[in-house]
């Protein structure tokens, strides 16, 4: 099973919900249980000038990543003033609310694990605390307490520059094995939000794929979502083929096999969230491998 939604498709609506918890909110679900997802929501979200989300809390672990403007995000009592290219993570259970100053309209990807409910029992709720008006600082990557963020830096896809030492004072979180680029295939992985900032029910990560860069048909014991950000790549599910371009959203149901192909001549960036997270072991399972024992077995 597999969804796929062209940019052109995808229209802002207003919110739905009780009345007097929101401003100027405009989600578009691209993910859910309406798509056949179980475990994962997706929604690209927006908010007016001068808009705001009053302070709830969710039964789902819920992700972000920023694309324009910056909101204020109260989390757990402290304000921040995010930036594109800066995502997050607001845990199970912990309060939250997002407001948007006068002149600003800031637009972000949200991720929810498991899908949100469309019937039953509520997966939101509203803790009636007043939405805070200060101004918010800056998120500092360095400090412990902002344990939730995580920022991309411009250059930390590029491997080349990934070759240099980072100075003592760098305004990034300290270099790691768990902050590593994983590059395979013409294929470059930033993990961004995942168990270092206390994620347990899934993952986001950035993708960049080279010209000639290819995922081979796989397919996985876990659901995956793509929004493209960056050039056009060529996509195969379930031997369905079609090309996808910055806004497009692709996603795909456990087992679904999937592939991919950089077949231009520049870089394709994407971001991929991944729910459940994975297993230690299997989690991808290529054809080209069985392919060949079933060979092997035939002969």
């Amino acid at each position: 099973m597999y969804h796929v939604q062209k940019a052109s498709e995808i229209v802002p609506e207003e919110a739905t919900g009780p009345p007097g918890r929101f401003q100027g909110l405009k989600r578009s679900t691209l993910v859910g249980r309406h798509t056949g997802a179980v475990h994962t929501g997706f929604a690209l979200v927006s908010l007016e000038p001068g808009g705001w989300v009053g302070t709830h809390v969710h039964s789902t672990e819920q992700s972000f990543y920023i694309l324009r403007g910056n909101p204020i995000l109260t989390l757990d009592g402290r304000s921040y003033r995010l930036a594109p290219h800066e995502c997050g993570l607001a845990p199970v259970g912990v309060p939250h609310s997002w407001r948007a100053e006068p002149g600003d309209e800031p637009l972000w990807l949200e991720t929810n694990a498991p899908a949100p409910r469309l019937s039953g029992p509520p997966d939101t709720f509203w803790t009636g605390e007043p939405v805070p008006q200060d101004g918010g600082g800056e998120v500092d990557i360095r400090d412990p307490r902002s344990r939730h963020f995580f920022r991309l830096g411009a250059r930390e896809m590029e491997l080349d520059n990934l070759k240099i030492g980072a100075p003592v004072d760098a305004p990034t979180v300290s270099a790691s094995m768990a902050t590593a680029l994983l590059a395979y295939s013409g294929i470059a992985v930033k993990m961004l939000v995942d168990q270092r900032l206390g994620a347990v029910l899934h993952t986001m990560f950035m993708v960049e794929y080279e010209p000639g860069g290819v995922a081979q048909p796989h397919d996985h014991p876990l659901e995956e979502t793509y929004y493209i950000l960056e050039g056009q790549v060529d996509a195969m599910a379930d031997d369905d083929r079609f090309t996808l371009g910055p806004g497009d959203v692709f996603w795909t149901g456990v087992g679904c096999i999937h592939a991919f192909w950089n077949n231009s001549s520049g870089r394709v960036r994407w971001l991929e969230t991944q729910s459940p997270q994975p297993p230690a072991n299997h989690s991808y399972r290529f054809n080209r491998d069985w392919d060949y024992l079933g060979e092997r077995l035939g002969d």
